[in-house]
């Protein structure tokens, strides 16, 4: 029996495992900041080495076209073309399979299906990436040359490498995009029905935009793993430094050209082993540019449904 004439005690009470919680999201949000800051200050400070040799202007590096230090020439845009467009055609690739299967898995898919086609469709999120390479040059390249013909693409191409790019992110967008699709509330779809609305209509018309947020999240993700992708590239696209934004074209990435040169015996300081940590910071500042794009993308298309 409670007794009313004790007065409450209203002062709050410790609770230690919630305290606890939110310390380690606190350093977990602090770490990723203080990491961000170190990898900016870090590439800064080598790529600044780069950028006081008297070969090197900030002119030629951002303007140019030609990237072959060896004998002088520092054209960023050589090493940009070739990652903009094996990441375009990932993206092109990824976003339109990714969402639909999405939707088929969060909206038609029924239980027992989804717990078979979702793991079944993450498994490929597992695979090497070097094995996504020689998948792309052994497997996609000789059927993508019997139908453009042999004299109109190489070996190596970018194409190749962007839709192999666009395979390996494809679990990632799907499964992320699926999870967004699913919180949507029920009562939403509901009412959609009772206004007559097909399941397809119901699922483009009022799902999707409910969950674009996420879906955005998940594009921006997409986004990024293909700009930073290294081995795909490295082994599919080739080691041809040319400013092209032709797909059947041979052209190398800054991550695959990276991984090309840091592997050899450059010697500390040189023009060369100076030039990876500024290619890194560009690479760094496209990824940035990149997100920031889509998120303002995003933010705009939210705002027509809100």
């Amino acid at each position: 029996m409670v007794n009313m004439n004790r007065p409450l005690d209203l002062r709050k009470k410790p609770r230690i495992g919630e305290s606890a919680i939110q310390a380690l999201l606190f350093f977990a949000g602090i770490l990723s900041v203080f990491t961000t800051l170190a990898i900016v200050f870090v590439l800064g400070k080598e790529a600044l080495l780069f950028f006081n040799d008297p070969e090197v202007t900030l002119a030629e590096f951002f303007t140019s076209t030609k990237w072959a230090p060896a004998i002088g020439d520092f054209g960023i845009w050589a090493l940009v073309s070739a990652t903009l467009t094996t990441s375009a055609i990932a993206i092109l690739v990824a976003v339109p399979l990714g969402m639909s299967a999405a939707i088929y898995l969060s909206e038609y898919a029924s239980p027992r299906a989804r717990s078979i086609l979702k793991p079944l469709l993450e498994i490929l999120a597992g695979i090497p990436t070097v094995v996504y390479g020689y998948f792309a040059l052994l497997f996609v390249t000789p059927i993508l040359r019997s139908l453009t013909g042999e004299d109109n693409l190489g070996v190596y191409n970018m194409l190749s490498a962007g839709l192999v790019m666009g395979i390996m992110i494809l679990p990632l967008i799907s499964s992320m995009s699926e999870d967004a699709l699913s919180a949507v509330p029920r009562s939403l779809r509901e009412a959609a029905y009772a206004m007559g609305a097909t399941p397809f209509e119901a699922s483009v018309q009022v799902v999707l935009p409910a969950a674009l947020s996420g879906i955005g999240a998940a594009v921006i993700v997409g986004i990024s793993r293909a700009v930073g992708e290294t081995m795909i590239v490295a082994v599919a696209s080739g080691a041809t430094s040319e400013f092209t934004f032709n797909p059947l074209q041979a052209a190398e990435t800054m991550t695959a050209h990276i991984a090309r040169i840091s592997g050899g015996d450059l010697s500390y300081n040189s023009i060369d082993y100076n030039s990876l940590f500024a290619i890194a910071l560009m690479l760094f500042l496209v990824t940035l540019v990149l997100n920031l794009v889509s998120q303002w993308v995003v933010a705009k298309f939210r705002e027509q449904y809100e």
